[in-house]
């Protein structure tokens, strides 16, 4: 066996140390650098959103060919009239129906009374009155204009059933003559609330003339001369009374535009 030989520099080679510490100084920042990036690799990995995976029942079904279906034809559908309950007409206000109630029977009885010939006041006419009742018969030539209509009362007699009387005014004319003013009527009009909420005439009218009640007693007194003259500028001062703070509450003929004098009353100041 040999003798290991011992190698004897009389010099040390710095130039072949230098260039070996050098790569090993690039192999140390090559394997320092792989390192880095492998961690940053791995932190984004473990950062990303994992897909959830679907089990085996889950998986999509072959695609088929697809198959169109119409719709089932439906028949056209008729808007029923609405129906409402008497408990849903019972919680109304009373107040409420009362104005319904009243307000048809005004206009019942200008229809009712009205004449004019022509076919739609025929038609609205015929609309208003209940079933069975025959229309009004009227002269040839004749016609009827009602100028005024008022309820003087309005009383429930059953449940959503009321009786209104109104009170008509109206002028009639014969054979294109003029019209001539015709005593004030009272119709007695039943009036009903039907399932629908709407108010509708119940039956015929019963009409009769209306009598002027008694006038009321107005006792006019002498007025002082410094109240007259301070209305003689409106008309002719009739009389007045006294009221209790002790100005007068004079009558006087006041001339309207339509030339017609007529009593009015005026307070004193």
């Amino acid at each position: 066996m040999e003798t290991e030989r011992q190698e004897v520099y009389e010099r040390i080679p710095w130039e072949t140390l230098e260039r070996q510490g050098g790569d090993r100084q690039w192999l140390i920042i090559a394997v320092v650098g792989a390192i880095a990036v492998g961690a940053l690799a791995y932190s984004f990995m473990r950062n990303q959103p994992v897909a959830p995976t679907l089990p085996a029942a889950a998986e999509a079904p072959a695609p088929a060919t697809p198959v169109i279906s119409l719709p089932p034809a439906t028949a056209p559908t008729i808007a029923s009239p609405m129906v409402v309950s008497e408990a849903d007409l019972y919680a109304v206000d009373p107040e409420r129906l009362l104005d319904s109630v009243t307000a048809h029977a005004e206009w019942f009885a200008v229809e009712y009374f009205s004449v004019d010939g022509s076919d739609e006041s025929r038609t609205t006419l015929a609309s208003l009155l209940p079933t069975g009742v025959p229309m009004p018969e009227a002269p040839a030539g004749t016609q009827v204009f009602v100028d005024w209509v008022g309820v003087i009362s309005a009383n429930a007699t059953t449940p959503l059933t009321y009786e209104v009387v109104v009170l008509v005014r109206s002028l009639v004319s014969h054979q294109e003559g003029v019209f001539v003013r015709q005593p004030a009527r009272k119709a007695t009009v039943e009036i009903r609330i039907g399932p629908d909420g709407l108010a509708r005439v119940a039956g015929a009218p019963a009409v009769s003339v209306m009598a002027a009640p008694s006038p009321h007693q107005l006792a006019l007194l002498a007025v002082p001369p410094q109240v007259i003259e301070q209305f003689s500028p409106f008309g002719d001062v009739i009389g007045g009374v006294q009221v209790a703070d002790g100005r007068w509450q004079v009558v006087v003929m006041v001339e309207g535009p339509d030339g017609v004098k007529r009593p009015t009353s005026m307070m004193s100041s």
